[in-house]
């Protein structure tokens, strides 16, 4: 399937279901860690692509793993539909820097991600605050092969 049209896919499902979803990323011995994350489809902060993209704390199993090697694959399932997407990612964070991307960028992307999740916020300098507290990264994966069903 087409990437641009197969994220059009993974929206409708996203829409219809909700932005669960089961991420999977590789552990050393090339076993497989998987856990569920809230998501959505946001812009790249420096290409524009469209990416799928959840937030981790600087404390989580997955960064670091996806640190160690950056691929993952994620899988929505609202119904007996679902949608995976797999591919490179990158990291943009407070403890993992991305070229083109400054303090104020990260602050405006961890909303932007939040806000794809399907989140909303009454107080966002409170947001921004817990978001440096814990040490958030936006993970964005970088589609290159998508299913849907």
């Amino acid at each position: 399937m087409a990437v641009a049209s197969g994220l059009d896919d993974v929206q409708t499902l996203i829409d219809r279901g909700g932005h669960r979803a089961v991420v999977s990323a590789t552990r050393a011995d090339g076993s497989i860690q998987s856990s569920v994350v809230v998501a959505g489809i946001v812009r790249h902060p420096v290409t524009g692509e469209r990416v799928i993209g959840f937030t981790t704390p600087g404390t989580s199993v997955k960064l670091r793993l996806l640190r160690a090697r950056p691929r993952a694959t994620i899988v929505f399932q609202p119904d007996y539909h679902w949608a995976s997407v797999g591919g490179g990612v990158d990291l943009v964070g407070h403890d993992d820097p991305f070229g083109g991307v400054d303090a104020e960028r990260l602050r405006l992307l961890l909303r932007e991600v939040f806000t794809a999740a399907g989140g909303s916020h009454d107080d966002w300098d409170a947001y921004d605050a817990a978001m440096e507290r814990d040490r958030r990264t936006a993970v964005l994966i970088r589609p290159e092969r998508v299913f849907a069903m």
